[in-house]
């Protein structure tokens, strides 16, 4: 594949496994909500069930660092995908809510075992000249997996404990690609090489850094928690169609993130990143509105593919502002910037839930529109970081490892 081509063998064998940890996500996610009100719950605590995910990954972060640290990131990226793995097949046959709830904690602790591990191990083991890349095929791949999970996930019309299952086969592939290529890696093996980190109270005094933040938390919030979480019941409750319509919901988004993953991060490393920010959280804002005025199968796929435009913008422009700052130099300010994405993703399907349960689909959607829209002001605001540096070649890049 031309988009891997020159990438040293263990970013490959992460894109390997990125996508299939994110097809399982995909296969899962949809149908999660619904499981859990079959225990004859409300909205607020089906919404709960996704933020025990996000939760103990947010109460995590600090403590898995140490971890890998101790271990290496080969040890621990394996082992939270096995943790992943038997817990989401334990959730698929939880016996009632309370099982279903812990189960998901469970396997946000392995999640964020995984990802600080892979992230972690992904910029050492490539060279400076090719991280823009390497990062590039690795979201990629991650959305692929989000694409192909909703199609694969059609098998929740037959039996939505079915989706937890099968999200527990991928992982299992994904943690046996992962230690059979990264077996004999020197470059994971080796040790990395740590330069003195951002002071966190230096980055906090970065009206950038700080918008980034905030465009982390409510896109996290609204665009992944509380559309998660709300999505689907709002699809079987309000618009009547069959759980299929959920994932072909959720399908449009992944495409549409999918195709506009590139074009976008190129816009933002030419135009700047503010705008791709503002754009991005305005229009999630919009397809959140759109979706119960036009409560018709129509609407609710054009209101996805605004979503999916949305998540496409959150997921590379926030980040690359926080990359900006960082310069290299990560450590606090870089777990920060997770963690504040982690506490929207913790807080949105909670919210979202308990304001649906009280007020109505239309007063949730409002306030996940009210949520994106919050950041525009802080963002159009704050200094630009992109700066414009004249690329190296090839030949003369460096090529040490950090």
């Amino acid at each position: 594949m031309r988009l891997l081509r020159g990438l040293p063998t263990e970013v490959r064998a992460l894109v390997g496994v990125a996508f299939m940890v994110a097809l399982g996500f995909g296969l899962v996610a949809p149908a999660l909500p619904l499981f859990a009100r079959e225990f004859g719950v409300g909205k607020a605590a089906a919404g709960a069930v996704v933020s025990a995910f996000a939760l103990m990954r947010l109460v995590m972060a600090p403590f898995v660092g140490r971890l890998v640290n101790a271990f290496g990131e080969r040890v621990m990226l394996a082992t939270g995908i096995g943790v992943v793995a038997v817990s989401s097949a334990l959730a698929g046959l939880s016996q009632n809510y309370w099982q279903l709830l812990a189960l998901r904690g469970v396997g946000g602790l392995g999640s964020i075992m995984f990802s600080v591990s892979a992230a972690s191990l992904l910029v050492r083991v490539t060279p400076d000249h090719q991280r823009g890349q390497a990062q590039g095929v690795w979201a990629g791949a991650f959305l692929l997996g989000m694409i192909a999970g909703p199609a694969v996930g059609t098998v929740a019309s037959l039996s939505l404990r079915a989706p937890f299952f099968l999200y527990a086969a991928t992982l299992v592939i994904a943690g046996l690609v992962g230690l059979r290529a990264l077996r004999h890696s020197e470059l994971a093996a080796r040790k990395s090489v740590r330069t003195a980190p951002l002071a966190l109270a230096t980055a906090l005094r970065n009206r950038a850094y700080l918008a980034a933040l905030a465009a982390s938390f409510a896109g996290d919030f609204a665009l992944v928690g509380a559309r998660s979480a709300i999505l689907p019941q709002f699809v079987t409750d309000r618009l009547g169609l069959s759980p299929g319509w959920v994932y072909a919901a959720f399908l449009v988004v992944s495409v549409v993130s999918g195709a506009l993953l590139l074009p976008v991060g190129r816009i933002a490393d030419s135009r700047g990143r503010r705008p791709v920010i503002v754009v991005g959280l305005l229009v999630g804002a919009a397809g959140f509105l759109l979706l119960p005025s036009v409560p018709v199968a129509a609407g609710l796929l054009v209101a996805a593919a605004l979503l999916g435009v949305a998540g496409a913008a959150d997921s590379v422009a926030p980040g690359a502002v926080m990359g900006d700052v960082v310069a290299g130099r990560g450590g606090t300010v870089v777990a920060v910037f997770q963690m504040s994405g982690d506490l929207g993703a913790v807080l949105g399907p909670v919210v979202a839930g308990w304001v649906a349960d009280g007020a109505g689909y239309g007063a949730s959607f409002a306030v996940s529109a009210v949520v994106c829209v919050a950041p525009v002001a802080a963002v159009a605001a704050a200094p630009e970081t992109l700066r414009r540096a004249v690329p190296q070649p090839m030949s003369a890049a460096a090529s040490d490892v950090t």
